[in-house]
């Protein structure tokens, strides 16, 4: 299927790694000029090459952490033209109300909450301008099934899904849209890192991680893959009538005893 998207233009955030580098290779895979950003630049090199060696479009970097105010509005502000926003960047660490410190919970929120805010404050001001353009949140399962024990990631979350939804109602009045994609536990280097520490407490064994996650449905974790075929799609003008919709991909858990 073709997602008339060539020659267009996103920036992906979080883009060097996991969920976010697959959103960008695969836009790039459909034409689309990327700009990625991330805080490593070394992370970000190994991105760009990877998908230059698959896809003839331009791909440029921003190293940058864009939990800090300033360089998320600088970001936003030099890249404003972006037919495309994917909001990823962010990591909000386990933890409950009472295990966390002001500090863990606002360092937390900088990145994934404000960095998001941060960005598309300047993105969709300028896209309602131009009457065009479309802006991905990639959020949580977390937002929709809060966990006591994940107590900031689910505050933040939530908040980013009512942040998708009160935009994603305004904005076809200024000829965009704004959507949103709560995945389930993911497979990436980050997850499988927690779970191979997580396998060798429980199974004496870091090697037998996928174990821990046989329960889930198809018995597997979803992959940074099949959340990057649904943010493209919603990127694309073959989901021109959505906005304002946070779509859940979690292969039915939300609903499993």
């Amino acid at each position: 299927m073709d997602l008339n998207l060539s020659g267009r233009t996103a920036l992906v955030t979080g883009a060097s790694r996991g969920i976010g580098y697959a959103v960008a290779r695969l836009l790039a895979a459909e034409g689309c000029n990327v700009h990625l950003a991330s805080r490593s630049a070394a992370d970000l090199d190994a991105a760009r090459k990877k998908i230059l060696a698959e896809s003839k479009v331009n791909v440029t970097n921003h190293a940058v952490d864009l939990g800090v105010t300033e360089n998320a509005s600088k970001l936003a502000k030099e890249l404003a033209d972006v037919d495309i926003l994917v909001n990823n960047a962010g990591a909000i660490p386990q933890g409950t109300i009472t295990g966390m410190s002001d500090k863990q919970v606002r360092d937390g929120w900088e990145l994934k909450l404000f960095g998001y805010i941060n960005v598309t404050r300047e993105i969709y001001a300028r896209m309602c301008e131009k009457r065009r353009g479309v802006i991905v949140n990639i959020i949580g399962n977390a937002g929709h099934r809060p966990s006591a024990g994940y107590i900031a990631g689910a505050i933040a979350n939530a908040g980013l899904m009512a942040m998708t939804k009160a935009l994603g109602a305004e904005s076809p009045d200024h000829g965009v849209r704004v959507v949103g994609v709560n995945p389930v536990g993911t497979e990436t280097e980050r997850a499988a890192v927690r779970l191979r520490e997580r396998a060798t407490k429980e199974l004496k064994d870091p090697e037998r991680w996928r174990e821990l996650v046989k329960n889930n449905p198809f018995g597997r974790m979803t992959t940074s893959e099949e959340i990057a075929n649904m943010v493209v799609f919603l990127a694309s003008d073959r989901a021109s009538y959505m906005s304002g919709q946070v779509v859940i991909v979690d292969g039915g858990s939300s609903y499993r005893k």
